[in-house]
């Protein structure tokens, strides 16, 4: 079987998931006020009012103010929650943090070369990550390893479907014109891998500091990726 699109995810396979707790999620939670000062961004106009709909819907709770809006960020923020309007503010105070250099985006030390080994081969590139696409690019871009974003042909997030649903991977197959068969997934996520596999893609799960092994295909770095 041919390889000839690699997708990867970024948490726990490309990046470390503490970076993501100790420096990216603490960051947003003490810059989050800042939206309030943003409200003539097109993207946070957007971001606050998809806010005040999915607490409708998901909680049954009204929001009236843009700091009602500020608290529900942050306690979606410290539950993880993976929802759009979240990721999107993020991104963009994110990006913030990166351009003043107060943020490095952290990547392990066999990716930047695997990245560019791959490319070098023939590989087309592609992320597809929880975090938006904004978020994804500026960690790539603002990394310890340099910019990476010319790698990557393709990102995307979960504003294309969820992680954990077949359909998703399918629609990510169509957008880059591969057949499933063609494209690796890598990812730390179990639940992930099915999805891509279900979809007909090829998959290897990343055990990056304390993941437990559980997959058909299981290495520590991508050094040990054979293709």
């Amino acid at each position: 079987m041919r390889t000839k699109y690699i997708l990867t995810d970024i948490e726990g396979t490309t990046s470390s998931v503490q970076f993501v707790y100790s420096v990216l999620f603490p960051y947003f939670r003490e810059h989050c006020h800042e939206i309030k000062e943003m409200t003539s961004n097109l993207d946070i106009q957007q971001a606050i009012k998809k806010t005040v709909e999915l607490s409708a819907t998901l909680e049954n709770k009204k929001i009236t103010s843009v700091d009602a809006v500020i608290d529900t960020l942050i306690r979606w923020s410290l539950e993880d929650r993976k929802v759009t309007p979240l990721k999107t503010i993020q991104g963009i105070l994110w990006q913030k943090g990166y351009e003043s250099g107060e943020i490095k985006g952290h990547v392990y030390a066999d990716v930047a070369l695997a990245l560019e080994n791959w490319k070098n081969d023939g590989l087309k590139l592609g992320v597809f990550s929880s975090g938006s696409i904004a978020a994804q690019k500026l960690l790539f871009q603002h990394s310890e390893a340099g910019d990476l974003t010319p790698h990557f042909s393709n990102y995307f997030d979960t504003t294309t479907g969820g992680k954990r649903e077949t359909s998703t991977y399918t629609k990510i197959a169509e957008v880059i014109n591969e057949s499933p068969a063609d494209i690796l997934f890598l990812s730390d996520i179990i639940e992930e891998l099915e999805a891509a596999d279900e979809a007909g893609f090829q998959t290897i799960q990343l055990l990056r500091e304390e993941t437990i092994p559980a997959w058909k295909t299981c290495v520590h770095t991508f050094n040990e990726i054979t293709l």
